[in-house]
């Protein structure tokens, strides 16, 4: 889907004011209600906002170890079905199928290293992960940074 500059906007304002209406953001903006509502709609349906759901941190609520792990899984299984046996982990945030020499890349949040290890046992003992390799985040500069990427290709649809 293209976005221009004023999707980018919406968005941005939202982003900003999570808990915003849309009349504020018309006010704000300077645009009809009802296109603020249409664009909403329909960058919604078309998956660009993929949600509108709190985003708990959860160091703030007693996880603040981040680590990534490299998986090599047992290929036999296949990647739906490690990710199956994987799902019942709470401290697993993200799994995604890479490329290059591991076959997933998991993000987990821990209570402390030796709780990370306990995660990494608790992968370990599904029996579908062979092996797993770990970095722990010391400092995190940005993350989550779609709403750049969002105005930079509406940016870009406007020249």
């Amino acid at each position: 889907m293209n976005v221009d500059t004023l999707d980018a906007t919406i968005v941005r304002f939202f982003t900003d004011s999570p808990r915003g209406s849309v009349l504020e953001a018309s006010r704000v903006l300077g645009v009809a209600r009802a296109t603020v509502q249409s664009r909403l709609d329909r960058m919604t349906e078309a998956g660009v906002i993929s949600s509108w759901v709190p985003r708990p941190d959860p160091a703030k609520f007693g996880f603040p170890v981040v680590a990534f792990c490299s998986l090599t899984i047992n290929q036999d299984l296949g990647h739906g079905a490690v990710a199956e046996a994987l799902a019942p982990i709470p401290e697993l945030i993200e799994v995604h199928t890479v490329s290059g020499s591991s076959d997933l890349m998991a993000r987990i949040a821990a209570r402390s290293n030796p709780d990370l290890q306990r995660v990494l046992d608790a992968m370990i003992a599904t029996r579908t992960v062979l092996r797993a390799s770990s970095v722990i985040v010391l400092n995190t500069h940005f993350q989550g940074r779609t709403l750049k990427l969002l105005e930079a290709a509406a940016a870009r649809q406007s020249e």
